[in-house]
């Protein structure tokens, strides 16, 4: 018995490192590997802290970028530099276990990704191009973090939400739209962006769906030739921006013939994190407007 029971403890001490391991694949399609759940986590963009928050691993976060300032507990977490320009050194002396990083952000590909990579730093790299994409995130984090159940029941809530505005807002009469971001210079959201997918889920057409790059740089006289039914302006702040009123200087639009000028907060749209659903009915009542509904 004795010698049985000194085999089995030999077989768990073994076994253990290869049960504790945790594997996601990013949205780069790389698999990440880690010898246990994460402990300490950086992440290199705000909708990364809000999902981490989610995903119940807002305790494991050692560091941020700028502007992470949701939920408040947030804006505690020590800072690592923007999310377009990070600091290896400020990310390392926090000796993570995994930094998670936005594709378009500093650290998320390119020489930052190399540099963490050869340092022996885990990274998750996220890059959602729809909204589905936001609960698959959660859920990798959660897996990643050791909190699976809570991240599924956050991602599955969020997918039923999901549904329930598609179903409700489906077959509607297209609306189309000009989404402005910024004024100087004009800019916009193009096809391959989680953004332009919501707008169609809202019954909308982007007026620039067909722009090659995510966030193109566009002209008053493409807006004007391609005339849109409303515009929805964003900005960087929670009020709306006072250049979305400078659009009635062409009072032959459309969107300003009928007073069809809107606002939507920016966290609320532009970040993909479960708030975003917010931020869609609200987009979704705009467009039942112009729609007459």
């Amino acid at each position: 018995m004795k010698r049985a029971a000194l085999i089995g403890l030999i077989w768990l001490l073994i076994a253990a490192p290869a049960l504790a391991e945790v594997v996601a694949t990013d949205f780069l399609g790389r698999r990440v590997v880690l010898e246990q759940p994460a402990r300490r986590i950086v992440a290199l963009s705000p909708h990364l802290v809000e999902n981490l928050y989610s995903a119940g691993l807002g305790d494991r976060l050692v560091g941020a970028v700028s502007h992470s300032d949701y939920p408040p507990a947030a804006r505690d977490i020590p800072r690592v530099g923007g999310y377009m320009s990070v600091s290896l050194e400020a990310i390392v002396a926090l000796d993570p276990d995994l930094v998670v990083a936005w594709a378009s952000g500093d650290g998320g590909g390119g020489a930052s990704l190399s540099r963490l990579e050869s340092l022996g730093v885990p990274v998750y790299v996220d890059r959602p191009r729809k909204p589905a994409d936001i609960a698959r995130a959660i859920e990798d984090l959660g897996r990643l973090g050791g909190r699976g159940q809570a991240a599924t029941a956050a991602a599955t809530a969020f997918r039923r939400r999901l549904a329930s505005l598609r179903a409700q807002y489906a077959d509607q009469t297209p609306v189309s739209l000009f989404y402005e971001i910024w004024n100087e210079p004009l800019q916009t959201l193009g096809g391959d962006q989680f953004v332009t997918h919501v707008i169609r889920l809202c019954g909308g057409r982007n007026i620039f769906a067909d722009a090659r790059t995510l966030a193109p740089r566009v002209s008053i006289e493409s807006v004007l030739v391609r005339d849109p039914q409303a515009i929805i302006a964003t900005g960087r702040s929670d009020t709306a921006p006072p250049w979305l009123d400078d659009w009635r200087n062409w009072p032959g639009l459309q969107a300003v013939r009928h007073d069809h000028l809107y606002f939507l907060p920016p966290d609320l749209m532009n970040r993909p994190t479960v708030r975003m659903l917010d931020g869609a009915r609200m987009l979704c009542e705009k467009l039942a407007a112009v729609r007459g509904d």
